[in-house]
């Protein structure tokens, strides 16, 4: 498994209105979940979404994956973590959830993300100059 180059967690309270009949999170409120800590990992690189407009580029998720271990309750207190594992020609954020008060991880997952130029339309095959630069490594 690759090493995380960056990272950034946030916590949540699980709200009564993401619950499913069954009293558990609804599986859709996951995506949302992620969201957050991936926003706060954007963020954290100065690379959010109206950064990434102002740069040019798109970077719209085209594959998402989730692994259930453990369902999410009400009032439960969640650590969702985000930490990006690939950056060379997309962007992969690696997604763990865990339970605040045991350290129990409930959920795993991740996103993948291309760049797209805003102008042309086209799907970049090298991530733009940009990410590099916000990620703080080299550009191949």
């Amino acid at each position: 498994m690759t090493k995380p180059l960056h990272s950034a967690s946030v916590t949540l309270v699980i709200p009564f209105h993401d619950l499913d009949p069954m009293h558990v999170v609804w599986h859709g409120n996951y995506a949302r979940y992620f969201e957050h800590a991936r926003t706060a990992l954007f963020q954290q690189l100065d690379y959010d979404v109206p950064a990434m407009r102002d740069s040019g580029f798109a970077w719209p998720v085209i594959e998402l994956n989730v692994r259930y271990a453990r369902p999410l309750v009400y009032q439960q207190k969640i650590e969702i973590h985000a930490a990006i594992v690939e950056w060379e020609n997309r962007l992969k954020v690696r997604y763990e959830i865990r339970d605040v008060a045991s350290g129990e991880r409930l959920t795993r997952g991740h996103t993948v993300q291309v760049a797209v130029n805003m102008t042309s339309g086209e799907m970049c095959f090298v991530s733009p100059a940009i990410l590099f630069e916000k990620l703080g490594v080299p550009h191949p």
